[in-house]
């Protein structure tokens, strides 16, 4: 018996000092398929067609941004795009016009209707650029416009009793053209992406590739993306924004044919018993939208055929939000206030 008492007073000690085992936190449970078990049809496969219909009676915006010289055909290309006439010629100004001094902003807005799909389109021109003996920063009047639609769309979505539908007048794409010299970027080139890269998607595309032979456009290729990963220069779309393996597999294809070598038209041409798009020669008609002569047909699919509503999203969620975090933070986490509030507190006394 006193042998045994030590060791019961041991034993209540030691239940003391060790702490007892904390209940482990619950974990959720992963969602179990359970499609197999379905006693019949319930009908969840119909929110797309849903959505299709909502978005054919509401249909859509999609703003793009063309930015480059003057000459380079940015006009045709945007009409060659969308198969209408949606920009204003450079050659429908009067000859006795002069280069603007500075870049100017000219956005022009149109309803394009197809299968019952309606686009409301913004071509967002930008005459002056890169035209002046002196083109330092002549890349802020565009990014200034950028960041005013971001400004605009943050001020109608803190509103109290903000639309239904806030108009959507943010950049979604900028096409930007690189001349066809044959020989590296200028370096107006590099400063205005490395600086609007980060505020806008842009896609670079070659002017007037049928100026170059399929060597010299092949090996100018090469270089412009050499020239581009050794500025640190990310053109859409950005490998960062990469949401799975699919979608890398699918836009590595795409960032290795950038930028687009293009030729545009809004001119139709016999061939072989076909009416094509296409540019006439001395030595023959070329094809727009024919692989063997130019990559407008990439570009094309590129924009509107497979990446257009991830340029709206990646706009969306990366761009404006990028804006809108530095806005709300440089505003202490307050809304900015609207125009109509500022000029309230102004009349009063």
């Amino acid at each position: 018996m006193s042998k045994g008492l030590p060791e019961t007073r041991t034993d209540a000690a030691m239940s003391e000092l060790v702490p007892e085992p904390r209940p482990k936190p619950a974990v959720p449970m992963k969602p179990v398929s359970i499609n197999s078990n379905l006693l019949g049809y319930i009908g969840i496969d119909t929110i797309i067609e849903q959505m299709r219909k909502k978005t054919m009676k509401t249909g859509f915006d999609f703003n793009i941004m063309v930015v480059g010289q003057s000459g380079l055909g940015k006009s045709t290309l945007v009409n060659t795009l969308f198969k209408s006439q949606v920009s204003r010629k450079a050659s429908s100004w009067n000859r006795e016009e002069k280069i603007p001094k500075t870049v100017e902003i000219k956005a022009i807005g149109h309803v394009i209707e197809e299968g019952g799909v309606k686009m409301k389109l913004t071509v967002i021109d930008t005459p002056g650029f890169g035209d002046q003996i002196n083109n330092e920063n002549c890349w802020e009047p565009i990014e200034k416009y950028i960041n005013e639609q971001y400004e605009k769309f943050l001020k109608e979505e803190v509103n109290i009793a903000r639309k239904k539908r806030i108009p959507d007048t943010r950049v979604h794409c900028c096409l930007y053209f690189i001349s066809p010299t044959g020989h590296s970027l200028r370096p107006l080139d590099l400063e205005f992406m490395k600086h609007l890269s980060k505020v806008v998607n842009i896609v670079p595309v070659i002017a007037k590739a049928d100026t170059m032979t399929l060597e010299e456009k092949s090996e100018f290729k090469q270089r412009v993306r050499k020239e581009l990963e050794v500025n640190g220069i990310e053109f859409y779309p950005q490998k960062e924004f990469d949401e799975d393996l699919e979608d890398k597999t699918e836009n590595d294809k795409i960032r290795e044919s950038m930028p687009f070598a293009v030729v545009g038209s809004d001119k139709e041409y016999q061939v072989d018993g076909k009416r094509v798009l296409g540019r006439k020669t001395p030595w023959g008609i070329i094809e727009v939208e024919n692989l063997n002569h130019c990559e407008f047909a990439l570009l094309r699919d590129f924009v509107i055929r497979t990446h257009l509503q991830d340029l709206k999203e990646v706009t969306h969620n990366i761009h404006y939000e990028t804006y809108r975090a530095k806005r709300l933070n440089d505003n202490g986490g307050l809304p900015p206030v609207s125009v109509d509030t500022e000029e309230s507190h102004d009349s009063n006394p």
